[in-house]
C-alpha cells in the first residue's frame, strides 16, 4: 500500500444524503491509507466496518486527546495539560471507573422510567408547532427543545439557560471557529457547569449531578471540577446529536414516503427505523479519532506507535461488505451492527436515551401531523456542512 497522502481531512458531504465521494474511493481502493490534516500533519484513515470496529475495540489505540501527537481535525485545535478530562478522552485503567460512575443513569430500565415525561415533552412541543405560523421551523419547535429539555431535567440544569449553552456548543462544533474562540466556549461551559454544581453541594438534589455528588463523596473521590467535566460532556452530547438526528430523519422520511408508510402501518418497526436512520446519517463521523501507542496491523497495513488514526464511521456504515445496498435507506433491514454510536469501551453512553427519544418523536410526529411536508425544496435546506456534527440549522415544515 502507498503512504502518499492523496486526500485532505475532514471532508464535506457534497450530497446531503451521501458520504463524501472520496470515502468510497478510499474504502474500495486503499481502505487503510494516509491523509493530510488541517494542521499540516498526517493520520491514517480506516474505512471498512470490520477494521473500524477493530480499531475502536483495541487498547493499542488511545483516546487521549491531550497527547501532543493526537490527530487534530480542526485548525488550531487546543491541547491544554491540566484540564479535567472527560471519559471519552480516557484510556484504561482510568476510563472504566469514570464510565461506570454514571453508567447506571443510562440503563434501559431507567430510560423506560423517563418515557412518560419524554412523551409529554414531545406532545407539548408539537402542540406549540401546530399553534405557530406556517411554515414552522422544526429545529426550533421540536428537534432542539426535546433532547435539550430531557438532558437538562436529567442533569438538573435550568432549561432557561438553553440559549446560553446552545450558543457556545455551536462554536465548539463549527469547523471555522478559531482556536481562541473554541477555547473560550469550552471554558465558558465548563465554568457554568462547575458553578451550577457548587450550588448543589450543600443539599444535593435528586438529579444526576446531585446523585453523583452523594455517591462520589461516599467513595471519597468527589472533585467538583471532575464532575463538571462529566456534566459538560453529557450536556453537550445529550442535546446536539439527537436534535440533528430528529431533523435529518424527518427529511429522510418525507423524501421516502414508502418508508414512512411502514412505521405508520406498524409502529413496532419504528425501532428498526431508528437504527437505520442512525446508520444512514452517521452524523458524528470522525469523532472516533485515536492515537496508536503500539505497532499494530490493521487491514493488512502496519500502523506504528505515535501515528494518528481516524476510524471513519460514515464510510464503515456504508460498507457494502457489511450492509446490502448500503447507500439505500431501508428501515426494514434490521441492521444493528452499525457504528453510529461508536464501538468498544467508548461506545456512546447515552445511546438508550437517544433511541427512545427518536422512537417517541417518530411515532408521535407523524401520527399527530399526518400531512407534514417540507416547507422549502430540499436543495434550499441549510445543512451543517461546516460542522463536526452533521445536521440542519433550520427545517421549515408545513402541514
Amino acid at each position: 500500500m502507498t503512504t502518499v497522502e492523496k486526500h485532505e481531512f475532514p471532508m464535506t458531504r457534497t450530497c446531503p444524503f451521501a458520504p463524501p465521494p472520496a470515502y468510497e474511493e478510499i474504502r474500495e481502493e486503499e481502505p487503510v491509507s494516509k491523509v493530510r490534516l488541517p494542521d499540516g500533519g498526517t493520520a491514517w484513515v480506516v474505512t471498512r466496518l470490520e477494521d473500524v470496529r477493530t480499531v475502536l475495540n483495541d487498547r493499542r489505540f488511545s483516546a487521549d486527546r491531550q497527547h501532543p501527537d493526537f490527530p487534530q481535525l480542526v485548525k488550531g485545535g487546543f491541547r491544554r495539560k491540566g484540564d479535567e478530562r472527560t471519559m471519552i478522552t480516557m484510556d484504561a485503567p482510568e476510563h472504566g471507573p469514570a464510565r461506570k460512575a454514571v453508567l447506571g443513569e443510562f440503563t434501559v430500565r431507567r430510560m423506560e422510567a423517563l418515557r412518560p415525561r419524554i412523551q409529554q415533552i414531545v406532545d407539548e412541543r408539537i402542540d406549540a408547532l401546530l399553534a405557530g405560523p406556517k411554515p414552522g421551523d422544526l429545529v426550533e419547535a421540536l428537534s432542539l427543545p426535546v433532547p435539550s429539555l430531557v438532558i437538562c431535567e436529567m442533569l438538573g440544569v435550568p432549561y432557561g439557560d438553553h440559549d446560553f449553552f446552545q450558543t457556545h456548543t455551536a462554536k465548539l462544533i463549527k469547523r471555522s471557529t478559531s482556536a481562541e474562540d473554541r477555547r473560550a466556549a469550552f471554558d465558558t461551559i465548563r465554568g457554568y457547569m462547575a458553578d451550577l454544581i457548587a450550588t448543589k453541594e450543600d443539599n444535593p438534589p435528586d438529579d444526576l449531578l446531585g446523585r453523583q455528588i452523594v455517591k462520589l463523596r461516599e467513595e471519597g473521590t468527589y472533585r467538583r471540577e471532575q464532575l463538571a467535566a462529566t456534566g459538560f460532556l453529557l450536556l453537550v452530547a445529550g442535546h446536539e446529536t439527537t436534535a440533528n438526528m430528529i431533523s435529518l430523519s424527518t427529511v429522510a422520511f418525507l423524501r421516502n414516503p414508502e418508508q414512512l408508510a411502514v412505521i405508520r402501518a406498524d409502529p413496532g418497526k419504528t425501532l428498526d427505523a431508528v437504527e437505520e436512520m442512525l446508520r444512514y446519517w452517521t452524523i458524528v463521523d470522525a469523532a472516533t479519532a485515536r492515537l496508536c501507542v503500539e505497532d499494530v496491523e490493521v487491514g493488512g497495513q502496519l500502523i506504528r506507535a505515535g501515528e494518528g488514526v481516524l476510524a471513519l464511521g460514515y464510510a464503515a456504515n456504508r460498507d457494502p461488505r457489511a450492509f446490502e445496498n448500503a447507500d439505500e435507506l431501508d428501515i426494514e433491514r434490521g441492521a444493528r451492527h452499525h457504528v453510529a454510536f461508536g464501538f468498544g469501551p467508548h461506545q456512546c453512553l447515552g445511546q438508550n436515551l437517544a433511541r427512545m427519544e427518536l422512537q417517541i418523536v417518530f411515532d408521535t410526529l407523524f401520527r399527530r401531523v399526518p400531512s407534514l411536508a417540507l416547507g422549502v425544496p430540499v436543495d434550499d435546506l441549510p445543512f451543517k456542512d461546516d460542522a463536526n456534527i452533521y445536521g440542519l440549522y433550520r427545517l421549515p415544515v408545513t402541514w
